[in-house]
């Protein structure tokens, strides 16, 4: 089986053809511009957006299967008839609604959590999905017409490309609008946030078949953070997977049933059909990829291989700290007012050590998402990684350094795509079978790590 695996990412749209057998080329992949028009909103252009779905699609080549994977929260509204989007995309780090949410109060904080497991937080859909309602006069004059749809990133795609109107069980779990024990949409968490339900796509498995495109059937569509989870093999209770990309997001199995949260989230890791819920933990970094992305237009330094090759005693043991908290504290501190901050710098210290910082940075949240899972799944022995910063061999073995645990970054660092193709049906145990392991080396101390958590404390509240 051929497989066009097209991952529609926060920075890019990639197509990865995967064979069965594992064999995976990169067929074609672009960049599209993320706009920021005021202080805390990230937006895309949802038609550059499918733009770049159709030119990777087309690169592929011949093939048997389409799997699409989505940003997750990201989401819009368009019209039913004409699919005219009426709106932009509001990105996942998109933090408008941080207000409105803090006054619908504590009680519908409980109720949120009760029914979807989610915090009332501006990351997930549902007020994104609200606000579009009350500030876009077309959004609101579709809905008073019956043309209005609303929906994640995906339920757009499959709409305009493949005719579908749909949403997978994963995807609709990161909205905060499903009710995690049925399966289904929220009376109550819709009427809650002002989001009309009838507007919002029919839930469905992964695998459940969305359509074609362009005669080649759509067989699994599901969020990004999930597909990588399946592709690195992720079945049994305590495996976990952590995805670098624009952020940083642990997934840890707890198997059927939903697991408590406890500063973590529930979230739904895959459905297919015929079959029930497997069920996981989430947890995320707002800012990785970000946050180097963020030194790089500061200049602090300019090639990815930069992130590598760094000697002597870590940033960290040198009492260089860096808390990468651009657009706040995620799981399990779920602090929007955090700030980004170096501390313990010198007269010595160049713009290599601060690289240096920000990786261990990153990798220092990454370990309190580690450890809250493993407070909850049980022991965790290895953690599987990809994205772009598991390339780096200094990140990798810093992460088990300071997590304690073995590391394993498989050769093929696609594994959303990889996750995606299984799901479609193709054979890719060979593909995720090599890997490298790092190992604990002992050189993060309880002490070092204590040195973070006070850094991680002067962050919080700062912008409050």
């Amino acid at each position: 089986m051929r497989v066009a695996a097209i991952d529609q990412g926060t920075t890019s749209t990639r197509c990865l053809v995967v064979e069965s057998g594992g064999e995976a080329r990169v067929a074609a992949s672009c960049t599209h511009a993320q706009s920021y028009p005021a202080p805390g909103r990230v937006e895309h252009d949802p038609e550059e957006l499918l733009a770049n779905i159709r030119a990777v699609l087309a690169a592929a080549g011949p093939v048997d299967a389409i799997g699409l994977a989505n940003q997750g929260e990201s989401c819009l509204a368009w019209d039913a008839l004409t699919g005219e989007a009426l709106s932009p995309v509001i990105v996942w780090q998109d933090s408008r609604t941080a207000m409105s949410l803090t006054a619908l109060g504590p009680d519908a904080a409980t109720r949120s959590a009760a029914i979807c497991g989610l915090p009332l937080d501006p990351y997930f859909s549902a007020s994104k999905l609200a606000w579009l309602l009350r500030n876009i006069p077309a959004v609101a004059s579709a809905q008073a017409a019956g043309r209005l749809r609303l929906g994640t990133t995906d339920a757009f795609f499959l709409d305009r490309l493949a005719g579908t109107f749909a949403t997978d069980l994963a995807t609709a779990s990161r909205t905060g609008l499903l009710d995690l024990s049925t399966g289904g949409w929220s009376e109550e968490l819709c009427a809650l946030h002002g989001v009309p339900l009838a507007c919002l796509p029919p839930v469905a498995p992964v695998d459940a078949g969305f359509g074609a495109i362009g005669g080649v059937p759509v067989k699994a569509s599901i969020v990004d953070q999930q597909a990588a989870l399946y592709g690195h093999g992720c079945r049994r209770p305590g495996d976990v997977k952590i995805t670098f990309g624009t952020g940083a997001f642990l997934l840890a199995v707890t198997g059927q049933g939903r697991p408590a949260g406890a500063g973590l989230l529930p979230t739904v890791g895959w459905q297919r059909a015929g079959e029930a819920p497997v069920f996981a933990l989430e947890g995320g970094v707002y800012d990785a990829g970000s946050a180097l992305e963020w030194l790089r237009r500061l200049g602090l330094f300019s090639e990815t291989a930069e992130l590598d090759g760094f000697e002597g005693p870590s940033a960290l043991a040198r009492g260089l700290v860096f808390v990468p908290a651009l657009s706040g504290l995620a799981a399990p501190h779920w602090d929007r007012t955090a700030a980004p901050l170096f501390i313990g710098m010198d007269a010595a210290t160049n713009r290599r050590d601060m690289v240096r910082a920000a990786l261990e940075g990153i990798a220092l949240l990454t370990v309190g998402l580690i450890e809250s899972a493993a407070a909850q799944v049980g022991a965790i022995g290895e953690i599987a990684i990809d994205g772009g910063l598991s390339q780096s061999a200094g990140f990798a073995g810093f992460l088990a350094a300071a997590s304690g645990r073995t590391v394993r970054v498989p050769a093929l660092h696609e594994m959303t795509a990889l996750g995606l193709a299984e799901l479609c049906g193709a054979d890719v145990d060979a593909a995720r079978a090599q890997a490298r392991r790092f190992t604990p080396d002992g050189s993060v101390t309880p002490a070092q790590r204590q040195r973070f958590a006070d850094a991680l404390a002067r962050s919080r509240g700062w912008r409050s």
